[in-house]
């Protein structure tokens, strides 16, 4: 058994995680930092990839310390990111020219429409496998080339270069070689699903210059070894962190579904070696490609809003001190009281994909209190994943037999039970929750050899809990037909020219 370890950066939309992982797959060591969260105008959010670049050196640094070990005990470095967040830097001096511009972002919209034109929001689709959407990296770059003083004409004469967060933290480590993987290439609208290239077509219609992009590559192999405090690691893979988790979580076979509760809500389900194009509002990315092997495609479902309404309700309402409290609240009641949130704040994701909705809360009475406002917020994210679940269920054909879940809300037993219940199917959550980092772990060890094959990978899998269903088909199909009425008021809210 090697004794050596593997890391994993996680560097997400809040903060910068390194985890380090030993052969069985457990968490022996882990530092973390936040970033800062910049909003400029309303809807547009920033983050300042210089203060993340240097986050990420002191927590791989931090984690180390920790553990009582150098660079020499580790056998590789994996990273995991935010995925659509989008950056353009210098090319020689390796200095963001604007702040990154974060996947929440929206300042897109008048972009997207006018990309839509007469063809509509999936004029690319049948390509990339993704809906025009203020969500996706391209529109992103094409803003930071329209809008950043002389930064057009620096791209066409191949000063800069576009990078979403692997690509940088890569940069970063690896002293400037320029690459993305595929699970992000797939996120930017600009690859095509079938030659795992950048689209030309695609690439002219939204006015991007193809010499400011990265080499895509796959999610697994050694881009390059670190420099300076990480010199001579071998930096061995990339993967969104979607498509981390679902690694992660060892769903390596057509059918096999995860679902992540964080600041937002993100389903994957993997669909082989076959991408499924979507007509439901699900998103056909890509799940994985290890090495030279056929890459794996997914179906997903992209809630915006999940652990996010939690936290409004606490910094914006005050109505619990701490997250963990919104549990506690909730159960004071018995159900919702009629009453349900639908939390389009910066418009509805899958399977909707309208950016003109806004939040709304229904069904209030003279008898609503609090406990039913918590309750009703929970239950958001669990009507929002059945929404994406019956989409991909139609599309791939496959039914739902079992979720795995991870990220910070599945702490929340109450939620987990709604879950289960809602989806009329068992939600297990697994022993190691951070299969995000996880999953860029075992792409890393993969592609040294410190794991052998995906069947190591799953012996390494161990169920920490499971909620099975309990709810009656009835009540079940009564509470999602007025969970579907909530939605439709909350569509049409914002007027296109205030978009």
């Amino acid at each position: 058994m090697p004794k050596y370890y593997i890391a994993a950066i996680d560097q997400g939309t809040s903060s910068s995680r390194c985890i380090i992982f030993d052969h069985s797959g457990a968490i022996v060591s882990v530092a973390q930092k936040e970033h800062r969260q910049i909003y400029p105008k309303p809807g547009w959010v920033e983050h300042d990839a210089v203060e993340i670049r240097d986050n990420v050196q002191d927590v791989v640094q931090e984690a180390l310390d920790k553990l009582g070990v150098t660079t020499k005990h580790l056998s590789a470095i994996g990273i995991t990111n935010q995925r659509e967040t989008t950056l353009i830097w210098d090319k020689k001096t390796g200095e963001p020219v604007h702040n990154a511009l974060v996947w929440l972002d929206t300042r897109t919209a008048d972009i997207v429409h006018e990309l839509a034109g007469e063809e509509g929001n999936d004029r690319f689709r049948d390509k990339c496998g993704l809906p025009l959407s203020t969500y996706f990296s391209g529109p992103k770059i094409r803003w930071l080339l329209d809008n950043v003083e002389g930064l057009r004409e620096r791209a066409e004469a191949g000063e800069v270069v576009f990078g979403t967060m692997d690509s940088w933290v890569i940069w970063n480590l690896t002293g400037g070689k320029h690459v993305i993987d595929v699970t992000n290439a797939s996120r930017t609208m600009l690859m095509n699903l079938e030659t795992m290239q950048w689209d030309d077509e695609i690439l002219e219609a939204m006015g991007i210059p193809r010499a400011i992009l990265p080499e895509i590559r796959s999610s697994a192999e050694i881009y390059g070894e670190g420099t300076g405090s990480l010199e001579g690691v071998p930096v061995a893979s990339a993967l969104g962190d979607q498509q981390a988790a679902l690694f992660g979580q060892t769903c390596f076979s057509p059918g096999e579904a995860k679902n992540t509760y964080g600041t937002g809500s993100f389903m994957l389900l993997n669909t082989g070696e076959e991408p499924v194009m979507s007509a439901r509002g699900s998103l056909t990315t890509v799940a994985y490609k290890i090495g030279d092997q056929p890459v794996h495609y997914a179906l997903e479902g992209s809630i915006a809003v999940a652990g996010a309404l939690v936290q409004w309700l606490r910094d914006n309402l005050g109505l619990i001190n701490s997250a963990p409290e919104i549990e506690t609240l909730a159960r004071t009641v018995e159900d919702n009281g009629g009453c349900y949130i639908v939390p389009a704040f910066s418009g509805l994701f899958a399977p909707h994909w309208r950016d003109d909705a806004r939040g709304v809360i229904v069904g209030l009475t003279g008898y609503i209190e609090k406990g039913h406002i918590a309750r009703a917020a929970l239950e958001s994210a669990v009507w929002q994943t059945k929404d994406v679940a019956d989409a991909m269920e139609k599309e791939s054909g496959v039914d739902l037999t079992e979720l795995k879940v991870d990220g910070g809300m599945t702490a929340n037993n109450l939620l987990m039970q709604d879950l289960a219940d809602v989806l009329d199917a068992p939600v297990v959550r697994p022993m190691v929750a951070e299969t995000t980092c996880l999953g860029a772990a075992y792409a890393a060890g993969l592609a040294v050899g410190y794991w052998n094959d995906l069947d190591e990978l799953r012996d390494n899998w161990h169920k920490a809990a499971e909620w099975t269903p309990s709810m009656d088909a009835e009540r079940r199909k009564s509470e999602h037909r007025q969970w579907s009425k909530a939605v439709e008021r909350s569509l049409g809210w914002v007027d296109r020219a205030e978009s």
